[in-house]
Parts: C-alpha cells; sequence; structure tokens
C-alpha cells in the first residue's frame, strides 16, 4: 500500500524560511514523480514542485521558483522541499504526491492536478 507522509510545516514569517519533508513507500521511486502540491483558503489546488525524474529533473510553478528546492533522499526516501523567503500566498495546506512518470501531467503543471497517491497535507501559514 502506498504511503506519503508529510512532516515540517507550520508558521513563519513574512520572509522566513521552512523545510517540508515527504517520506514515501510502497512504490517505486523509478516510476512515480513525486512532489508537492498546495491549496489555499478559497482557491485551487495547484502544483509547487515536482522531481520528475531518477536523475533529479524537476518542475517548479513560476512563482516559487528561485526560493524553492525541491530534492530526493534516496537513503530516508524522502522528496523535502525547502521554501526561502516564505510570502503570506504561500499560505496553504501543502500535500505530497506521487504520479506514474510515464503519463506525468500534474506534476509538469497541466491541471487539474490529479496525481495517484496522495498524502494527508500539511499546513503552512505565513504572516507578515
Amino acid at each position: 500500500e502506498a504511503q506519503l507522509v508529510e512532516s515540517g510545516g507550520g508558521s513563519v514569517q513574512v520572509g522566513g524560511s521552512l523545510r517540508l519533508s515527504c517520506a514515501f513507500s510502497g512504490f517505486s521511486f523509478d516510476d512515480y514523480a513525486v512532489g508537492w502540491f498546495r491549496q489555499a483558503p478559497g482557491k485551487e489546488r495547484e502544483v509547487v514542485s515536482c522531481v520528475t525524474n531518477s536523475d533529479g529533473g524537476s518542475y517548479y510553478r513560476d512563482s516559487v521558483r528561485g526560493r524553492f528546492t525541491i530534492s530526493y533522499n534516496w537513503r530516508k526516501k524522502t522528496v523535502d522541499l525547502q521554501m526561502n523567503s516564505l510570502r503570506p500566498d504561500d499560505t496553504a495546506v501543502y500535500y505530497c504526491a506521487a504520479e506514474l512518470r510515464w503519463r506525468m501531467s500534474a506534476c509538469v503543471g497541466i491541471p487539474p492536478y490529479n496525481a495517484d497517491y496522495w498524502g494527508k497535507g500539511i499546513l503552512v501559514t505565513v504572516s507578515s
């Protein structure tokens, strides 16, 4: 059974940093793109960033590029998201998700962002 468990969320002030971690099991990273999505109150779910291939290739949405960095830790089997220079509009519930790589769409920014497996989500709040 596939599982994705998020950790590392919380509250931070504008300009601060947080590191999210997604521990996954029950599927092979060789077959799945794994990444982070978010949903803010009253808004649609959107992709944030994904590791799209086993060589570490990645996708970022425009609004986080240069501020967020995604990485895969093969020893721990985690996909981590380092978030720097946080802004109030980064406030959302962040979800870790996995998508079969051969039919990848959500992880390369194509809505409606329906991945194959989802974590339960973790709240990130950025206050001014």
